[in-house]
């Protein structure tokens, strides 16, 4: 299995390269057991999803909480034919049989419950891709009723969900989404934009 993100972050200051060299600090406790390369467009970090979405968290929350209107882009995919396993990647969440639709919904319900409260509000935007199975619209309607159950929920978008609320719970959100819908080992992709601090009132 091979799991991971290209993240890119944006804050919206002329001091962007302080708040996120500061904001890097928050990846330490991940580095270990994640395979992080940077370039001039984007980040690679490569692991297992319990520590990839914690990282991403805890990366954008440090930028956020400066106050600075800060928005994070990632690709994230699991499974892609094209990358080899990595043994970083290994993941009790994507392995074994795949429960039915309805444990996986109470259990993604139970891990939102149990995320840490950040104090840091957040909104959040992505698009989920179940791909080479054919049942992938069950796996997909069955990740909507999540999403509107999850307490994160705001509104379906064109093209998309839009979640809002504290960081800890969006984010857990996000990784159930990744994790408890199709295929263990499918390949399963997320579109995600974060923001935090904008200028432009919610709606």
């Amino acid at each position: 299995m091979f799991s991971g993100a290209q993240i890119s972050l944006y804050p919206m200051t002329d001091d962007f390269v302080g708040v996120i060299m500061s904001a890097l600090g928050a990846l330490d406790p991940y580095r270990d057991h994640l395979r992080i390369e940077t370039d001039d467009i984007s980040t690679l970090l490569v692991g297992p999803p319990e520590v990839l979405f914690p990282a991403m968290r805890d990366l954008f929350a440090a930028a956020a909480n400066t106050g600075t209107h800060t928005v994070l882009s990632a690709a994230i995919s699991r499974g892609c034919p094209g990358e080899p396993d990595d043994a970083i990647c290994v993941s009790a969440q994507l392995s074994g049989p795949r429960e039915p639709l309805e444990q996986r919904k109470a259990a993604s319900l139970a891990a939102v419950a149990a995320a840490p409260d950040l104090s840091t509000p957040i909104a959040a935007q992505f698009s989920l891709y179940v791909m080479g199975t054919g049942n992938h619209m069950d796996e997909i309607y069955g990740c909507i009723d999540f999403l509107k159950q999850s307490g994160v929920f705001d509104r379906s978008k064109n093209f998309c969900t839009k979640l809002g609320g504290d960081a800890g719970a969006v984010f857990a959100t996000l990784e159930a989404a990744f994790c408890q819908f199709g295929p263990p080992e499918g390949h399963v992709t997320i579109d995600l934009t974060v923001s935090a601090n904008s200028p432009t009132p919610r709606t």
